[in-house]
């Protein structure tokens, strides 16, 4: 029988000792806890060959005192590591002390899985730099630790004062501030960004910094914004918005007499280690609507953290190997319409970060790099943008759509154009849809592209097919839609050419009583789009469809036959033509519908018990029918007055007082009812009643009009 879990988790030394002298099938502890007293030897507690460990994040703590301590513990135990970032090249760690690898899953297969995004490299050392070549492997080794402590910190400034000189001079890093705030409010796409600085004085200073741009931007943005007006006015009142709202924190470990540290340097580290301590600040970093959206760290948050809103990792700190890797993954997270992670290297790890990937990312499962790297070159991503335009210009050619003729157009003409290219892409749902995901792939590939200067170059075509998208999806929550049909008011006083009615929200719709079908077909005879025409009115339909059938589930017929009508138009059975007259025989037949309840002399609810009761087929004569009818008007009157309560669904006792209620009612159906008959439509008004009403006074029928 398996234990509870916090039986068999090690509390303390002590009980990891106790524990692993007992037969427990499993055992949680940190590595910590194996520890011993200065100079005394761990004890072995258990000489059984059946015990597997199963270490995860096989780092550096798995090859030393502790991981000693544990063998000795468990001398004949079998050790399985799991590791992202194994120790190799020199080292070779990981392998010596787990063995070979059992299973690799490497960075170049998560990204061809779509566990993770593909991360692009940028170039953007300042003039003012140190080049990898002149970084001797000892200070790497130094930054390389996982969590850099104050004693390494000071050894590479002491040891390696011309590098860290160079690396933390005023104006280097003030050049740094400035091209990081325009490169960040460039992006395009606001997810979120760390900064990684040599440690933790710079990360402060790169914060003020930053700080200081960040407030030149909303200064200036506030200048332009008195001269501006229109589309410029509000595009420029958005960004002064995320400017204002913008969030940004110092995360870095705390130290002895950091707080003199600090001031030696004429820095100040009190409110930013105030944040940290009161301040769930990685609660909010991770949170992508939280506005903290750019983080200053050297050690802390690079290794094992995970924000999948993170876009962009700006790199000012040699590094290599493991650390380096673990620190590029921040970025590589799924998240929404993400499409790619960005590392912006301000210290020149390009040589590094091959050699890493070389030796982590693109293995074929031998645990070795094939020279072909995960990690590409922004202008690939450049590329990737290119082919995406090239993949919906090949959609809109193939449909007789020239793309050129369209940007160069002006006024009346781009919009004729335009209306004639959405019409020409109304081949089919499966044309939409390739175009649509090809329009969308080429806007996220634009954003990942921005701020480079080579993203313009594909503005015009970008904004086109997105316009072209937009126009093609017409059951969209606000969508335009233009030449089905005048606005119900317009509809029957104007022109047969005129154009159509205009959706202008959400909570409009199509009074199809009022509808003139013979002026609905001339019309669609005389206009050049047809198809453009069809899918409006498909769309009209479709949103009726869904309305009635929401406040009557007998409906369910029309959204099946509007269903079969559009699968057999997109196999190609059904013509333009034919689809359209499809689409006005159901037209007309939902107008029908709307109308039965008056006819009936009900209401839009009585007519839906009346339904849910008939639907059940015994036969009824005229008199028959207007007894039934008097029954769904008593019951919805009783259940009204003494049956639906706030939240009575909740309630078992008013959930049976509703049954009953509908039982008692339903005694009095003709007696054409038999048992199994009375039974289904108790069972069906029940389960109408229980989907439509909240309370007496809150349902289906006051929501939807």
């Amino acid at each position: 029988m398996q234990e509870p879990e916090d039986r068999v988790r090690a509390g303390s030394g002590a009980h990891l000792k106790e524990l692993l002298r007992e037969d427990h099938r499993y055992l949680f502890t940190l590595i910590q806890k194996f520890h011993a007293p200065q100079g005394e030897v761990y004890p072995q507690l258990s000489a059984r060959s059946d015990v597997i460990v199963m270490t995860d994040e096989a780092h550096r703590s798995q090859y030393d005192l502790f991981a000693g301590n544990m063998r000795a513990a468990l001398p004949n135990a079998s050790f399985i590591g799991f590791t992202g970032t194994p120790l190799m090249e020199g080292e070779e760690k990981t392998r010596e002390v787990f063995g070979d690898y059992v299973s690799v899953y490497n960075f170049s297969e998560a990204v061809q899985d779509r566990a993770t995004v593909p991360l692009y490299y940028e170039n953007r050392i300042p003039e003012l730099q140190l080049t990898n070549a002149d970084l001797q492997a000892n200070m790497e080794d130094l930054l390389d630790r996982e969590g850099v402590d104050e004693d390494a910190e000071r050894l590479v400034e002491r040891e390696f004062s011309r590098e860290y000189q160079l690396l933390t001079r005023d104006d280097r890093l003030e050049k740094i501030a400035g091209d990081l705030v325009r490169h960040f409010l460039g992006r395009g796409q606001f997810g979120k960004a760390m900064v990684v600085s040599l440690d933790k004085a710079t990360a402060v200073k790169m914060y003020d910094k930053v700080q200081r741009h960040w407030q030149d931007e909303i200064t200036a943005t506030e200048a332009e914004l008195s001269a501006a007006s229109g589309d410029a006015r509000d595009a420029l009142l958005g960004l002064l918005r995320f400017l204002r709202e913008t969030d940004m924190a110092v995360v870095v470990s705390q130290a002895q007499n950091e707080v003199a540290d600090f001031r030696d340097k004429g820095l100040d580290i009190t409110p930013h280690r105030r944040r940290m301590v009161t301040e769930d600040l990685e609660g909010k970093f991770k949170d992508p609507a939280n506005p903290l959206r750019l983080v200053f760290v050297c050690a802390m948050w690079m290794t094992g953290f995970d924000a999948p809103s993170v876009s962009t990792i700006y790199l000012d700190k040699p590094m290599r190997n493991h650390t380096l890797m673990q620190t590029i993954a921040r970025a590589n997270r799924v998240w929404e319409e993400k499409v790619s992670g960005l590392i912006v290297d301000y210290v020149g790890v390009f040589r590094n970060l091959q050699r890493a990937l070389s030796i982590y990312g693109a293995g074929n499962g031998s645990g070795v790099g094939t020279g072909e790297t995960p990690v590409k070159n922004k202008d690939e991503l450049l590329a990737a943008l290119r082919a995406a335009i090239g993949e919906a210009e090949a959609i809109v050619t193939a449909h007789g759509v020239a793309p050129e003729a369209i940007i160069a157009a002006s006024g009346e003409t781009k919009l004729e154009l335009i209306r004639d290219a959405t019409d020409a892409l109304l081949a089919g749902d499966d044309v939409r849809k390739r175009f649509t995901d090809t329009a969308n792939t080429v806007n996220r590939l634009f954003k990942a592209v921005l701020p480079d200067p080579a993203a313009q170059a594909f503005a015009a075509e970008r904004a086109l097919y997105l316009v072209l998208a937009e126009r093609l999806h017409l059951e969209d929550d606000e969508p335009e839609v233009e030449g089905v049909m005048q606005q119900v008011e317009d509809l029957l006083d104007t022109s047969v050419a005129a154009y159509g009615y205009v959706i202008r929200d959400g909570t409009s719709r199509l009074d199809l009583s009022q509808v003139d079908f013979e002026k609905l077909r001339a019309m669609f005879e005389k206009t050049p789009r047809q198809r453009t025409e069809a899918e409006k009115l498909r769309a009209a339909l479709n949103g009726e469809v869904q309305r009635l059938t929401r406040l009557n589930k007998t409906r369910v017929n029309y959204a099946a036959r509007l269903e079969a009508m559009i699968q057999e138009y997109n196999s190609g059975s059904a013509n333009v033509e034919a689809f359209f007259e499809e689409l006005m025989r159901l037209g007309r037949d939902l107008s029908e519908e709307v109308r039965r309840a008056v006819r009936e002399g009900l209401t839009e609810e009585e007519l839906a018990v009346f339904d849910q009761i008939t639907a059940v087929e015994a036969p009824l004569s005229d008199a028959d029918r207007e007894a039934v009818k008097a029954v769904a008007r008593g019951l919805l009157a009783k259940l009204k007055a003494n049956c639906l309560v706030l939240d009575w669904r909740k309630k078992q006792q008013a959930r049976a007082l509703v049954r009953q209620a509908i039982r008692q009612e339903l005694d009095a159906l003709p007696e054409q009812y038999n048992q199994t008959e009375y039974d289904a439509a108790v069972t069906a008004v029940y389960a109408h009643v229980y989907e439509a009403y909240r309370s007496r006074n809150e349902h289906i029928y006051t929501e939807i009009r």
